[in-house]
């Protein structure tokens, strides 16, 4: 069973910054398009950006656009949201998700795989 393993959660003040890692017990992760999501308390999970199978397109929320980026790192089989400029409206569960199949949507049924979230809270 593949493992995703989300790390880096933190209380922070507005307008700090966050760094998140998504790491897979799959030796393939790194072929797989990835995904994160976030959950605040009684909303819907929505979609913040995702990174393609290879790398080569990212695309994001237009809430987060500008302030987040996600990157890969193929040398360590892991996925970061860098989370910039953040505010109380960004608290929330974050999670990565895998989709093997490589379609790169926002759609939460496209992702095969889930880590179990971690918190980033944000005072202001």
């Amino acid at each position: 069973q593949v493992q995703l393993v989300e790390s880096g959660g933190a209380s922070v003040q507005a307008g700090g910054s966050v760094r998140l890692s998504c790491t897979a017990s799959a030796r393939t992760f790194d072929s797989w398009a990835t995904a994160w999501f976030r959950q605040a308390p009684e909303q819907e999970r929505e979609f913040v950006g995702a990174i393609s199978c290879g790398g080569g397109s990212i695309y994001y929320a237009d809430s987060v656009k500008g302030r987040f980026a996600i990157s890969r790192d193929t040398t360590k089989s892991a996925v970061y949201l860098q989370m910039n400029n953040l505010s109380p409206e960004d608290t929330a569960v974050y999670y990565c998700a895998a989709d093997v199949r490589c379609r790169l949507g926002s759609r939460r049924s496209n992702y095969d795989y889930w880590g179990q979230g971690t918190q980033v809270t944000v005072s202001s």
